[in-house]
Parts: C-alpha cells; sequence; structure tokens
C-alpha cells in the first residue's frame, strides 16, 4: 500500500521550505511525489485553520498547547478519503503570528487502519507531525497512521458526563447513518478532544463499514463551508446556525441541560420529543431522520450508562436490522441494563417475532426483566407482553411465563383502556398457587367489570353508546372467561350480563358477536341459556330486529328451552325470509302457518306468539282482508284478543282496497267477535262495510242511502276504501231496475256530493256499459232516472245530464233498430210520455238535448 501525504502551512515562503502552489495565505510544504494536482485543489479547501476568538495574540508553549485540534476525515471526488490533523503553529520564522500547520493523509476508499479501527482513533496519534518535515519530500507511507483509539473507561466516564445529551446524539447518528439527506450534526464543547469522544462514541454503535465511511471535524470556525457528517464548534462558533434547523442539528454541550433529556440510567421515556441541541442552541430542529428520541438510541445512551459496549456486538449477532431497537433491548435487559419503557416495548415485539432467536435461559433472564416493577409502564409496552406471552405460553415453561402471565393479566383486567385481550387460553397451564393468588388479587376487579361491562376508563369513551356497550358486553364475557379459569365465582352476575349483552346483540349483532363472546357463549351453558331467554323477551318485543340478528350472525339455539318468540324469528331469517319480504312470490299464510309450528307452542296456550307470528310476517303492515278473515277463522277470537292481533285484523278491514270481496265479510266477523274492544268510530265504519255487504247480497231493507250516509257520519274519518267499498255497493243498487221507491229521491235530494259522485263513476262502470248496450229494459230504465226529477239541485242537474250525453247516448246510438224500437215499447209502458221524451231526446241536433234539458218533472 502507497499513501500520499501532504504537508501544508499559512506561513509565508522561506519559513519551512519552498512555496508551491495554493492560495494567497496558504501553500503546501511537503508532498509525496505524484500527487495530482486536482487532488491538491480539493485538499486547500478541506485543510484550514483558524485559532478559536480570544486568542492570545503571542501564545506561549504552553498556551499552544490548550488551541482546539481540527481532525477531519473527508470524502474526496474520486471516492478516496482525507485523513487529516490541523493545529495552531504560533508565529512563523518572521515573528508573525497566527500560522497553522495540516498533515494529511491520502486513503484508498476500501483502505482501513491498523487492527480495523476507525479514522477517529488517530486522535493523537504519534505519526501527527506539527512541522514539515526536512527537505520537503515524503515518502509514501506503506499503512496508515497508528491508532492510539481511546481507552473504554475513558469514554464511559465521558459518556456517563454526558448522558443528558446521549440519546440525542445516537437518534442523530443514526439518522447520518440512514440517511444521506439527514442533517449535518454540529456537537458543541468547548474542548475539541471531547468533540472527538463524541465520534469516537459514534463510531463505537456504528456498524463497522458505517463507522470507517463516517466523515467529521473535531474543530472549525467556519461550519457552514464544513462538508463533514459530525461537525465539532466552540460555542460563539454556533451562533451563525440560528435559523438553519432544516441543515443542521445542533447538541450543546456548554448549556444547561436540555429539558426531558435522560439522565444516567434513567429514560427520556415513551413519547418524549427529540429536539436536538438544548434550549440555549442554535439550530435545535431535529430534521430527517431524528424526529423523535427512537428506542434504539433510548437503550444505545443506556448501554453506555450502563459501562457495557461490548454489548453492541452481542446485539448484532441477533435477527433484525442493525438499527432495530428490539436486539440491542434485549441484551441489555437480560444483562440488567434498564433501557427505558421504549426499549422495553422494543424488546417484548422483537422477542414475540422471533421466540426461536433465545434459548431458553436467556428467554427466562428476558421475561423476568421485562416484568420488573417499574412506574413507567404504558399501553405500548402492556399489549406488546401481551403479544409476548400469547406466543410463548404453549412453547415455553411456566417458570417463563408466569410473570408475564400475572403481569399481562393484572393490566388487562385493571386498564380496560389498554385494549388488551385477555390471555384466558393459557391461564389453564398457570401453577395452582399463582392462580389462587391471582384470583384473590382480581376479584374485585374482575366481578366489577362483568357486573357493568365496561369499566372506568370506557365511563367516559367518546366513542357512539352502541359500539361502547358492545365493546363493553365482548370484555365482560372475556372476564368472565377468566374468572371461570382462575375459579372467582361470578354465578350472580350472569342475568345482568345477558341482558346487556341481548340488547348489544339486537342493537348490532355484527359487532356484538364477537369471537370472544362466541367463546364464552360455547363454554358456558348458564350463559347461553340466560342470554337466550333474554333475547326471546326482546323478540316479542321487536320480532323483526331479532329476526335481522339471525340473518347476520349464526347463533345456535338450544334444544330443551323454551325460547318461543326466538324460534319464530329464527324461522323467518331461514327460508321464510323471501316469502315474507316479498309477498308476491309466496303465500303469507303458509308462512305464518310455518312460523307458528317453528315455535313449538299453540297460541292457544300461549296467545303471544300469536303476536309474534304476525308482526314477523307482517311487520308494521296489516294482511289483506282475505288473510285476515282466514287467520281469524283458523285461531279465533279468544286468541287475537289476548295477543291484540285484533287491532291488525280491523286495519286490514279498514285499510282494505275498496273492491276487496272479503272486506265486507271481515267486517261482519270482526263486529261479531270483538264488539266490546271496538271504539265507536271503528265500528261504524265496520258496519258500513258490513252494509256494503248486505247491499251486495240483496239483503238490506229499504232506506239504503239514508242508512249508508247515517253509518258513515258515525264514523268519521271515514278510511277511503271502506267509502269506497259502501258507495259502490249503494250506487250499483241504485243503478239497478231493481230499485225500490224512493231511493232515487232519498240520493238526489241528500245533495251528498261524494255519494252523487260515486254514483256518477259507477254509472260510467264497464258492466252498466255493456248492460245498456245489451239490455232494452236496462236502457229504457236508465233514460226515466236519468230524466228524472229535473231542477232538484245543481248537482243532480249536472250528473244526470253528463250521464245521458256520455253514457246512454253513445250506447242508443250503436243499438241496432230492433232494440231501439225495444227501448221504445219498455218506455211506453210507463204511461208518462217518456217514450215520445226519448224519441225527441234520441233525434239528432240540439233540438232533443234541449227537449230533455227542459222536459216535465217525472216521478221517480
Amino acid at each position: 500500500m502507497s499513501l500520499a501525504q501532504l504537508h501544508c502551512t499559512s506561513a509565508v515562503p522561506g519559513a519551512d521550505g519552498s512555496p508551491v502552489p495554493g492560495g494567497p495565505g496558504f501553500r503546501f510544504t511537503a508532498l509525496t511525489p505524484g500527487v495530482p494536482e486536482s487532488l491538491l485543489k480539493e485538499a486547500e479547501q478541506l485543510l484550514g485553520y483558524e485559532p478559536p476568538p480570544g486568542a492570545p495574540l503571542r501564545a506561549t508553549a504552553a498556551e499552544l498547547t490548550s488551541f482546539p485540534q481540527s481532525l477531519s476525515h473527508s470524502v474526496l471526488s474520486d471516492g478516496s478519503r482525507l485523513l487529516a490533523r490541523a493545529v495552531y503553529a504560533g508565529a512563523d520564522f518572521t515573528g508573525v503570528w497566527g500560522t497553522f500547520h495540516a498533515h494529511a493523509v491520502r486513503l484508498p476508499a476500501d483502505a482501513a487502519l491498523s487492527a480495523g479501527a476507525p479514522p477517529i482513533s488517530t486522535w493523537d496519534s504519534p505519526q501527527w507531525v506539527t512541522g514539515t518535515p526536512d527537505g520537503g519530500t515524503l515518502p509514501p507511507l506503506d499503512r496508515p497512521p497508528l491508532s492510539r483509539g481511546f481507552d473504554r473507561r475513558e469514554l464511559e466516564s465521558f459518556a456517563a458526563s454526558r448522558a443528558p445529551w446521549l440519546a440525542r446524539f445516537f437518534a442523530a447518528v443514526r439518522g447520518l447513518a440512514e440517511e444521506e439527506s439527514a442533517p449535518r450534526l454540529v456537537l458543541v464543547e468547548r474542548n475539541s478532544a471531547d468533540v472527538a469522544r463524541w465520534i469516537a462514541l459514534a463510531c463505537a454503535v456504528l456498524p463497522g463499514a458505517s463507522a470507517h465511511r463516517l466523515t467529521f471535524t473535531t474543530y472549525t470556525r467556519r461550519p457552514q463551508r464544513a462538508g463533514q457528517q459530525i461537525i465539532g464548534v466552540l460555542p460563539d462558533d454556533a451562533r451563525e446556525l440560528t435559523g438553519l434547523d432544516h441543515r443542521y442539528r445542533v447538541i450543546d454541550c456548554t448549556a444547561s441541560r436540555p429539558t426531558g433529556a435522560a439522565g444516567p440510567g434513567t429514560s427520556a421515556g415513551p413519547g418524549t420529543s427529540a429536539g436536538p441541541g438544548t434550549s440555549a442552541g442554535p439550530g435545535t430542529s431535529a430534521g430527517p431522520g431524528a424526529s423523535a428520541v427512537d428506542a434504539w438510541a433510548e437503550t444505545a445512551a443506556q448501554i453506555w450508562l450502563g459501562r457495557a459496549p461490548e454489548l453492541f456486538a452481542e446485539a448484532a449477532t441477533l435477527p433484525g436490522a442493525y438499527f432495530a431497537p428490539g436486539p440491542l433491548a434485549v441484551v441489555a435487559l437480560c444483562t440488567g441494563i434498564a433501557p427505558g419503557a421504549n426499549g422495553r416495548t422494543a424488546a417484548a415485539t422483537w422477542a414475540y417475532e422471533h421466540a426461536n432467536a433465545l434459548d431458553a435461559q436467556r428467554l427466562e433472564q428476558l421475561a423476568e426483566a421485562l416484568t420488573a416493577p417499574t412506574a413507567d409502564r404504558g399501553s405500548a409496552e402492556t399489549a406488546a407482553l401481551a403479544r409476548l406471552f400469547a406466543v410463548l405460553g404453549d412453547r415455553a415453561p411456566a417458570r417463563t411465563t408466569a410473570p408475564l402471565a400475572a403481569l399481562v393479566l393484572t393490566e388487562a383486567v385493571r386498564n380496560p383502556a389498554a385494549g388488551l385481550e385477555l390471555p384466558a387460553l393459557h391461564i389453564v397451564s398457570l401453577p395452582e398457587d399463582l392462580k389462587r393468588r391471582l384470583a384473590d388479587q382480581l376479584a374485585p376487579e374482575l366481578r366489577a367489570g362483568i357486573a357493568d361491562g365496561a369499566g372506568p376508563d370506557l365511563a367516559t369513551s367518546t366513542a357512539p353508546a352502541s359500539t361502547a356497550s358492545q365493546a363493553g358486553t365482548s370484555r365482560a364475557a372475556e372476564l368472565l372467561r377468566v374468572a371461570e379459569l382462575l375459579g372467582v365465582d361470578c354465578a350472580d352476575l350472569l342475568p345482568g350480563l345477558a341482558r346487556r349483552l341481548s340488547r348489544a346483540l339486537i342493537a348490532d349483532p355484527v359487532s356484538a358477536y364477537t369471537s370472544v363472546v362466541r367463546t364464552a357463549l360455547e363454554e358456558y351453558f348458564d350463559l347461553r341459556t340466560t342470554l337466550l331467554s333474554e333475547l326471546d323477551a326482546l323478540a316479542a318485543d321487536d320480532p323483526s330486529a331479532a329476526a335481522r340478528l339471525f340473518g347476520r350472525i349464526d347463533l345456535p339455539l338450544t334444544e330443551v328451552q323454551a325460547i318461543p318468540h326466538l324460534r319464530m324469528c329464527a324461522e323467518v331469517a331461514g327460508s321464510a325470509g323471501p316469502a315474507v319480504a316479498a309477498p308476491e312470490n309466496g303465500d303469507r299464510l303458509a308462512v305464518l302457518r310455518s312460523v307458528q309450528r317453528a315455535c313449538g307452542v299453540s297460541p292457544f296456550a300461549e296467545p303471544l306468539v300469536l303476536r309474534t307470528a304476525v308482526r314477523l310476517v307482517w311487520a308494521e303492515g296489516a294482511p289483506t282482508p282475505g288473510e285476515a278473515r282466514l287467520m281469524l277463522a283458523e285461531t279465533g277470537s279468544d286468541a287475537h284478543r289476548t295477543a291484540g292481533t285484533w287491532h291488525t285484523l280491523v286495519r286490514a278491514a279498514l285499510e282494505g282496497p275498496g273492491d276487496s270481496p272479503d272486506s265486507p265479510g271481515l267486517a261482519h266477523d270482526l263486529l261479531r267477535g270483538f264488539r266490546e274492544e271496538l271504539e265507536p268510530r271503528v265500528r261504524s265504519a265496520l258496519q258500513l262495510l258490513e252494509y256494503a255487504g248486505e247491499l251486495t247480497a240483496g239483503r238490506a231493507a229499504p232506506g239504503w242511502t239514508d242508512r249508508a250516509l247515517a253509518l258513515r257520519a258515525a264514523a268519521e274519518p271515514v278510511e277511503p276504501g271502506v267509502l269506497d267499498q259502501v258507495f259502490g255497493a249503494l250506487c250499483r243498487q241504485l243503478l239497478s231496475e231493481q230499485r225500490p221507491e224512493g231511493e232515487l229521491y232519498a240520493l238526489v235530494h241528500s245533495g251528498d256530493a261524494e255519494l252523487t259522485a260515486a254514483y256518477r263513476r259507477a254509472a260510467h262502470d264497464e258492466p252498466v256499459r255493456e248492460r245498456l248496450r245489451t239490455v232494452p229494459a236496462f236502457a229504457a230504465h236508465c233514460f226515466t232516472t236519468w230524466t228524472a226529477l229535473p231542477g232538484a239541485n245543481k248537482t243532480w242537474d249536472e250528473t244526470r245530464a253528463a250521464l245521458l250525453d256520455k253514457v246512454l247516448r253513445p250506447a242508443v246510438r250503436a243499438l241496432p233498430a230492433a232494440d231501439v224500437a225495444a227501448v221504445e215499447r219498455c218506455l211506453e209502458g210507463t204511461g208518462d210520455r217518456k217514450a215520445e221524451e226519448f224519441r225527441t231526446w234520441n233525434r239528432p241536433g240540439a233540438l232533443g238535448r234541449l227537449g230533455i234539458r227542459f222536459g216535465t218533472r217525472t216521478r221517480p
């Protein structure tokens, strides 16, 4: 190996050799032959020295030794490196003060120092000289400068003296190693030797290659001109970095202790901000790569404070990335060093992910260290311990898992806000004495959690009430499993838990039916039967909600339990569901019968099942009048009366369509079966429907119009279908040839607009038109009726005129001559000149219409 050397100074020519190319006040005084000009120009920018501010103008020999030394390691443009030391030299041969001397060695990119030591180990190496060798010509070096390094105890003591800044320093160093764009690290110290010690600490925690590539300078007056990764400055020179937080991370060790910094043997704690530097120093932004004091940096600091730097090499042998905090925290814990809450969390997480990487002894040491009493254990750490216990529960001996089980179980029970899964499955394998101890300690919390399903922390939750309820019942079911395994008696709490769980399942089946709840129901028969009884009661109140429950979750029902309402809901959620949802696709009465069979209880023995069945099939709607009449016939009035479903039957009658043939019969049955229960208005409305049936069947006594109008007045407000039904039946009878004497008079002189309109609509019906075209006697009857009582009132005059013009005239005009003659013969039999009036009316032109308009009054 042939390494080029360079010596340079700021002394005037003649002081220690002939001048060579260089800038003003700068010249190379000795070079290894063959050094290219390009290297000299690049080195000129890297080599230099300015004495500190306030330095004595004429320093004595003793004072010269106190001046800062600048040991620098820089990367050149060709990939090689320049390792150099610059010192203040005092006065030159002319007596001019302020000169310096720099000695540099060019290292190939892959060259290593003796014993693989990093470049910082050449601090105070005897091969660095403070003056130019005689002759100015230097032979090539066959090896890099010898490294003296730093004594381990010296670095350990130095680390202890800088404890407040250690974690932040290591976080910044990690950023330099991981990100090329990371901010440069500026170390503010009064002594450049302390900067060198900082750099030695950095190299001790970095991988070998990163330590060799780390660039630095232990002293400069111009930090913004320094291109190295770590820059050492005096306090006065750090001020120029103010406002450059995005480029520099400043750690000022000459200022007061930083807020929140960790002292010896302590941790910054979870969530501690990693703002670099201190409140007194400039450039305090952490910048990229060092936004927080991470677990790795905290642990690295604690390892140095624990005087065990050999653990870095040991951690490197474990699985995981070099800067992963887990391996480092694991070896620290196993050695008795406390890495803080972040480190413990990282160790537990790493052990969970690499459970097979540690032998039994190391695993036991780790478990013991992780579960040692501490005041700063947070929810993240507890969750990591819970995961570790879950993975170790089946593979590690009880002496290893018992401490973890006790800690995780206690935290999970006492701190519900942590959201830990209770490790019920592995509790079975715990020693009996530990189970008894845990039962004694946790019984109050277990019972309280099962009783209220939440706990003190969930009581103030901002989650929606339904969400909090579901979380609470799931946790209560979890606590019940733990209590059962620990032997804590909670039988008296089952009814309350079942009640809350039933409501949560009805509100949101999918969210409430968690795996924990399913397991608890499978394992505890008493809880399952109590829950199903509660659900049965809720199903009786809201069967649709219970049916939705079975449509969304698979909740098994017991074979021996009498839960009729719940069984009907399960039936509807199965094959019967589509028929209920789409009545046109199925027979709803068949569905009703199927649902009733599924409940296993007769509606005569327990009428309330009838109510549930009806609400399941028709929900908030009503059956058709035909369906309702069959239901009443099959079940009888007593069951419907007790179940309250007679209201649904009444709705079916009153809300049915106006042309339903079953409505009058249903009304008759309801009046007979529920006369005492019907209020007056409803009774009158049903009587209207019943009367419509009597009219249609021809059983109604004369006085139709007066009877219908009287019933309507008592039933106001009358449902549209009811009115259509009775007025339709009445008007069809009024249009018939068998109409009793006086009925038309009653219609006309009632002046009832609705009834008259119904009469007009009935006359327009196709059956009426068809009879007019085919039965001459009916045509004669209609002519007689519609020409009767002219001038009785405006409504009747408008109605009869419209019927003559729009209904009768088109029908008569379409009749053959023989049928027209038959109509005339029928009218001649009345003896009231109706035949002559008909001929006049039927004559083409306006005269016929005028004749009818001003016709004589005819007896109806």
